[in-house]
């Protein structure tokens, strides 16, 4: 899956993401030395800031970790100024200019942004850390790390074989295991597809929801540009679990939900016209323990009914989506999808993921919402308080827009990565996203109230 990952990188489409903590450094001497002392003390539990490429010869096989190398905090550590008046608007420019430009590969996959000129003596950390190094789960884990909030000790670095004989026995004995495994794999897959297509069958259609591979086409769909605008917002974590209540569905439905009545609002505004339930690709995890590193992920295609007026059937019908979605996922098999990323050709998968980059169309999605649970206690950076955190996941093919919602203490950060060909204004997402929860919001109150 980390593999995938680095194939999967073209030149419009990256495969960073980005992870912000905002530090209110009110009544501290605080600024770029205190952090960088705290990120050197800190390199030795964040393993991944230590791992560098190590490409196997021809391309045998996929490209492993070289651990515990040497960082450079002069390079991969920087200082940005945000313009005058420092407000979110200018930070989140910024960030988008930060996105637009891919990693390094001869270097550890990573930079850290300063960010100084915000108000109210405000300090941002701005993280553009490659997707192969740490998925969702990964990333909290080391955020907390950071951040003080778990106590880890450094493991000792694996260092693999960098000689050519030591490679080349490596990538051979790796396929031998594959071949081994693959007839289980084969048998695993059409089972699940077999059960898969009878409970659909079973099921029957259902005229509310989108149908697989049909995600039709919209303004959210075009090639991807190499650009990259950022909006963010946030939530009310106490509100988002009082609404899901009153409604009855899960925190992660309800995040489902208003991404849908966002999207509902965009698509009249810039189409015109929202008639059809469009396909959002929502990330799973396959693995919730402690790991800081790697990719455990697979993945649920959800419809969301943008083409329905009433908030609270909205809600209704995508907690019936993400449940027909959940139960085909678990049939074919959670980990299969990264099972089957075992099998990407090496020499083959970057020129064929790059002409997926082109395409400005994608049949399998319009969207990609993905929501995570980063750390429920307040932690610092260097001494300063961290008062607000947004990440963000990758653009996909014909698919320039990503929604990635994260909890952390008493709020809910939502963050908009988007390219700079879909949206006037990128904030024009988070308003719309912001006011589909103050609706939802309200429609709860009500019903709880005549419920009672």
């Amino acid at each position: 899956m980390d593999a995938m990952l680095l194939y999967s990188e073209t030149p419009n489409l990256h495969t960073h993401t980005l992870k912000v903590a905002v530090m209110d450094a009110s009544g501290l001497d605080f600024g770029f030395e205190n952090f960088r002392a705290h990120l050197r003390r800190k390199l030795r539990v964040l393993e991944p800031l230590r791992y560098r490429l190590l490409d196997v010869p021809g391309r045998l096989h996929h490209p492993m970790w070289l651990e515990g190398s040497d960082v450079d905090l002069d390079y991969h550590l920087r200082r940005v100024q945000i313009p005058a008046p420092g407000g979110r608007r200018e930070l989140d420019q910024v960030i988008g200019e930060i996105a637009s430009t891919p990693l390094d590969r001869s270097r550890p996959l990573w930079e850290f942004h300063f960010a100084e000129g915000l108000a109210g003596n405000r300090f941002a950390v701005i993280g553009k850390v490659h997707h192969s190094l740490a998925d969702g789960v990964a990333s909290a884990n080391l955020l907390a790390r950071a951040m003080d909030l778990t106590d880890a000790t450094a493991g000792d670095a694996a260092r693999p074989t960098t000689t050519f004989t030591g490679l080349v026995r490596i990538a051979v004995r790796d396929h031998m295991r594959q071949l081994a495994e693959l007839p289980r794999l084969i048998k695993d897959a059409a089972v699940g597809m077999a059960r898969v297509h009878r409970r659909a069958a079973e099921r029957g259609r259902h005229p509310d929801l989108a149908a697989q591979f049909d995600a039709p086409p919209t303004f959210l769909n075009h090639r991807v540009s190499p650009v990259r605008r950022f909006a963010s917002a946030a939530l009310s974590l106490a509100q988002v679990k009082a609404t899901a209540a009153e409604l009855d569905v899960t925190i992660n439905d309800l995040i489902l939900a208003i991404a849908a009545g966002g999207l509902r609002t965009l698509l009249l505004d810039y189409d015109g016209v929202a008639d059809r339930p469009i396909i959002a690709s929502v990330p799973t995890a396959t693995d919730k323990s402690d790991r800081v590193s790697g990719n455990e992920i697979s993945g649920l295609m959800v419809s969301l009914p943008v083409h329905i007026a009433d908030p609270v059937e909205r809600v209704r019908l995508v907690a019936l989506a993400t449940r027909i979605a959940k139960e085909d996922h678990e049939m074919m098999g959670a980990r299969l999808y990264g099972r089957l990323m075992n099998y990407l050709p090496a020499a083959l998968a970057p020129a064929a993921f790059r002409w997926l980059g082109r395409q400005s169309s994608n049949r399998m999605m319009n969207v990609a919402v993905s929501s995570v649970m980063g750390p429920r206690s307040r932690g610092h950076l260097g001494g300063a308080p961290v008062s607000e955190i947004y990440s963000t996941g990758v653009l996909s093919p014909g698919a320039p827009v990503n929604i990635t919602v994260w909890s952390y203490a008493d709020q809910l950060g939502i963050a908009v990565l988007t390219d700079d060909q879909t949206f006037t204004d990128a904030h024009d997402a988070t308003d719309a996203l912001s006011a589909a929860f103050d609706e939802l919001r309200s429609t709860a109150a009500q019903y709880a109230t005549l419920s009672a």
